[in-house]
């Protein structure tokens, strides 16, 4: 992930102060060293996977049901004819090919930096970028749906929790799952055991006001700053995205499933963040976030604006936060178990929390 960094300072938008070691913080200058945050990867990678299997071992205990996960749309599945602030995949059984070029739908967004269609998506399907997993083009990956559970949840959600939920019974503009939903599944799976849980996705609008301007999170060269009339509407607030989520609790309490709840996404990103001119995540208030989850204070997460989520590039924890907000409602407190791995080069902060059934 270093290498983001390190496009990252191409850029001519960003000034050369910012571009230089010597005026960073001292932890982002050490975790960069001589060769720029080479040497520093494979800790934070082996932190993550340490991570990673406590998550998986405590959803194979639990054998879940379904596995209900909250996830991101990046400009993937919704474009400009409809963006919903939340909707339910009510999907089938899938076969999903990670790494297949063709995967988003080139025809509904152009080529170029932030937007579309990226030089390694449009590559021969021969070549597929470099994983840990050394696994080729053609790999697959199989993913259980739940459909007859997903039309019950926003049944409940729309009669009895008074939420409006969208929902989708197949795919729109991108084959198969959304990187955020894809992602939660292979790194949860990062041993290759397999997945054996069914899937039901919720995706949530969090790129808000930047989704189909940027096409995506990325704000492309020159757009640092531009006109609000130019901005797309805002994403669902924080405090929305909790009470989202108590809903989805409180009307799978009264399923007849036993339900893991999942929130995919890494915590503030680098390329978030214009006023660090996208060079480091926003540490601190990261880590105030993370303080605050271990410390059960929901009222913290209560009080984080819309506005701030931007500003401090942790849009995509609003996925976390539909998690917190279901965490409230079942009555817990501080989770049974926790992990947060802080990097200034890496792009993100990445935080982990088990809430262990009551």
């Amino acid at each position: 992930m270093a290498g983001i960094l390190r496009r990252t300072l191409t850029r001519p938008d960003v000034p050369d102060t910012w571009k230089k070691p010597e005026n960073w913080p001292a932890p982002m200058r050490q975790e960069w060293g001589a060769d720029e945050g080479r040497s520093a990867a494979p800790g934070h990678r082996a932190a993550l996977v340490k991570h990673l299997k406590a998550l998986r071992q405590a959803l194979d205990d639990f054998k879940p049901d379904f596995v209900l996960m909250w996830g991101d749309d990046q400009y993937e599945n919704f474009h400009e004819d409809i963006t919903p602030a939340f909707c339910v995949y009510a999907y089938e059984d899938m076969e999903v090919h990670p790494y297949r070029p063709h995967q988003r739908v080139a025809s509904t967004a152009p080529t170029g930096e932030g937007g579309g269609l990226s030089a390694s998506e449009a590559a021969p399907a021969s070549r597929p970028a470099p994983n840990a997993w050394g696994e080729g083009a053609d790999a697959v990956i199989r993913i259980p749906g739940k459909r007859d559970a997903a039309k019950w949840l926003v049944r409940e959600l729309l009669t009895h929790e008074h939420i409006d939920m969208a929902y989708s019974y197949k795919p729109l503009h991108y084959e198969g799952l959304s990187h955020a939903f894809l992602n939660g599944v292979m790194y949860l799976d990062y041993e290759r055991k397999g997945w054996p849980y069914p899937l039901v996705a919720m995706a949530i609008n969090c790129y808000g006001s930047r989704v189909n301007v940027n096409r995506g999170g990325v704000y492309p060269v020159g757009t640092i700053s531009i006109p609000e009339s130019d901005l797309d509407p805002p994403s669902p607030s924080p405090d929305r995205c909790m009470e989202v989520g108590a809903a989805v609790a409180r009307a799978l309490a009264r399923s007849p499933w036993r339900v893991a709840l999942v929130a995919s996404s890494s915590w503030s990103h680098a390329f978030l963040v214009p006023k660090h001119y996208f060079v480091y995540p926003d540490v601190d208030n990261d880590r105030r976030l993370y303080e605050a989850l271990v410390a059960g204070d929901f009222d913290a997460w209560h009080k984080v604006t819309e506005a701030e989520v931007v500003d401090r590039g942790q849009q995509e924890v609003l996925n976390w936060w539909a998690l917190m907000g279901a965490m409230e409602a079942l009555g817990h407190k501080s989770p049974d178990y926790h992990g947060y791995v802080e990097s200034y080069v890496m792009n993100s902060n990445k935080a982990f929390a088990i809430y262990a059934p009551r």
